[in-house]
């Protein structure tokens, strides 16, 4: 029954008087306005109040307690004036009604700007979605308990001192009742805390910001005398519990409800469906090794990594025999009784070099650079070339003219290594 103006986009009505203005949404949808919101500016040189109203303006008409307790509260919930209001409106929430009372005949302008990428909406849509796919891990992160239970001290006080003092509420149910009275007093509160959010910034800044400090250190005091979760139960109820917060902040993010249902489905979906792929995905592994041919690779090593490898597995099989004969279960006198220096061994074991100096000397002359065992091979090397050459064939089926060349060019050859 009011004469409201009706507000559109791109509108700037400037009026002296008091009046009350409208925006009725647009009931078709467009994805390019998912994250578009309109800015409402009520601005003036003189103080006015900004007042919205609703369509329930009588309180008896409520259905639920919730929603008698919410009117009234709406009613008494008057805020303080001020020169300047800016309101958000969702391109597809509900229609908007408010009043604009200036104290003095003075000039107010209300204009309606879009803003085609509300930054706000988009971070909580993001942040929805990162919390529905890392909640499992950030319930089992410290810092994100303690962080979570300042956030849940700060926007709802009433929730955080029940469950500071769940060790004393004796029954259950009593306990459940409670929390369902806490959390809806809290939610109400949070929906005026964002309504009246400018305001309360703009007039009482010191206010609120000693309540998020105080209440910000006692609940980081409280978690902290409490500890992070430990139970496998507790940590699943933290999950669910920001998986459920997780669906609210998408939902929030977004202009359109059937988008927000979309998207929680496929999360849903996604989650759901991550057992059932992952074991699929493993049965298509192990299938697929299975009948696949297996063929064998052989890399050959050069004779660096020969050398390396040979002394490198030594080592470790002398370490492992000196273990086995430190072992206390070790049959020590039945393997002295066997051995021929078991002094050597017992030095052996403590840690002593299993070749002595005169053994690795012997075996330098007999292998080493200029031992008669390396001109053999120098001369065996040397020496078949010229057994195939085509002029000394005709000593082929003569043993001992072979063995009297063989003597004959072996001594140039012995002379040059030398």
């Amino acid at each position: 029954g009011r004469n409201c103006d009706f507000l559109q986009e791109m509108d700037v009505i400037q009026k002296e008087d008091e009046n009350c203005y409208c925006y009725v949404q647009n009931r078709t949808f467009h994805l390019q306005y998912i994250w578009s919101t309109l800015q409402v500016k009520v601005n003036s040189t003189e103080m006015f109040r900004f007042e919205p109203i609703s369509d329930k303006s009588n309180c008896h008409n409520s259905e639920t307690v919730f929603e008698f307790a919410a009117c009234a509260l709406h009613i008494l919930w008057k805020p303080e004036t001020s020169t300047e209001t800016i309101i958000s409106i969702k391109q597809y929430g509900e229609d908007i009604c408010f009043k604009v009372q200036p104290f003095k005949p003075e000039p107010y302008i209300v204009s309606v700007k879009r803003e085609m990428l509300d930054g706000k909406l988009l971070f909580l849509f993001v942040a929805g979605i990162f919390l529905f796919h890392f909640a499992n891990s950030l319930s089992r992160s410290t810092k994100f308990f303690y962080l979570s239970g300042i956030i849940l001290g700060v926007l709802a006080l009433l929730v955080f001192v029940l469950l500071t003092l769940k060790r004393f509420i004796p029954r259950h149910s009593t306990f459940w009742i409670l929390m369902s009275g806490c959390w809806m007093s809290s939610l109400y509160f949070i929906y005026c805390f964002k309504e009246n959010m400018q305001w309360l910034w703009s007039e009482h800044r010191m206010y609120l910001l000693g309540y998020f400090l105080a209440v910000g250190i006692t609940s980081f005091a409280a978690c902290y005398q409490h500890g992070p979760l430990t139970t496998e139960l507790n940590i699943t109820l933290f999950t669910w519990t920001l998986q459920l917060t997780a669906f609210v902040l998408i939902y929030c993010g977004v202009t359109i409800p059937q988008v927000a249902y979309a998207v929680i489905a496929v999360s849903l979906c996604s989650k759901g469906l991550g057992y059932p792929l992952g074991a699929a995905c493993h049965v298509g592994r192990k299938m697929k090794n299975h009948f696949k041919s297996k063929k064998l690779v052989f890399k050959c090593l050069t004779e660096e990594e020969y050398r390396e490898q040979g002394e490198t597995e030594t080592i470790r099989a002398l370490e492992e025999l000196r273990s086995s004969c430190r072992n206390p279960n070790f049959a020590s006198w039945l393997a002295v009784s066997k051995l021929q220096s078991p002094h050597r061994f017992a030095s052996f074991v403590l840690g002593s070099p299993h070749v002595s100096p005169a053994e690795a000397e012997a075996h330098d002359e007999e292998y080493g650079i200029g031992s008669c065992f390396l001109e053999e091979q120098l001369f065996e090397t040397r020496a078949e070339p010229e057994q195939d050459d085509p002029a000394n064939s005709i000593h082929e089926g003569d043993e001992e003219d072979e063995d009297e060349m063989h003597k004959r060019i072996s001594f140039p050859y012995t002379t040059e290594l030398l």
